[in-house]
């Protein structure tokens, strides 16, 4: 099975024991919201509502950065904690469209962050 958006709200939902109902009130969601969102029938919603999920379900870092990213695949986006420091840093927005044009691979990106890796540690 692919995960999704959906999928993952509705797996860690349960593990958490939320019912759907509480889940959907603690967001000023009806449960029916709630359900098209995990039945992948709506997009994430807004950013400050994913950071209520966030907290409600107890995310750790790297589940949250997953969260994100299914989030953001959604709304064809962008995740919203990479959003403001790609439009913040133009060398970072520099760095992907010359990447695009070049056609990076994933190897080479992951180079990259080697390279990062050892320049701050």
């Amino acid at each position: 099975m692919e995960l999704t958006f959906g999928s993952f709200i509705t797996t860690r939902r349960k593990q958490q024991e939320i019912q759907m109902k509480d889940f959907a009130a603690e967001l000023s969601f009806t449960p029916v919201y709630i359900c098209d969102i995990e039945k992948s029938r709506r997009p994430a919603p807004a950013p400050h509502v994913l950071e209520k999920m966030v907290k409600l379900l107890h995310l750790t870092d790297e589940d949250k950065y997953l969260f994100y990213d299914l989030a953001a695949h959604t709304r064809k986006g962008v995740s919203v904690d990479l959003t403001d420091y790609i439009m913040e840093n133009n060398p970072v927005r520099s760095a992907l469209r010359k990447a695009k044009e070049l056609n990076a691979t994933d190897q080479d990106w992951w180079e990259f962050i080697e390279s990062l890796k050892e320049k701050y540690q």
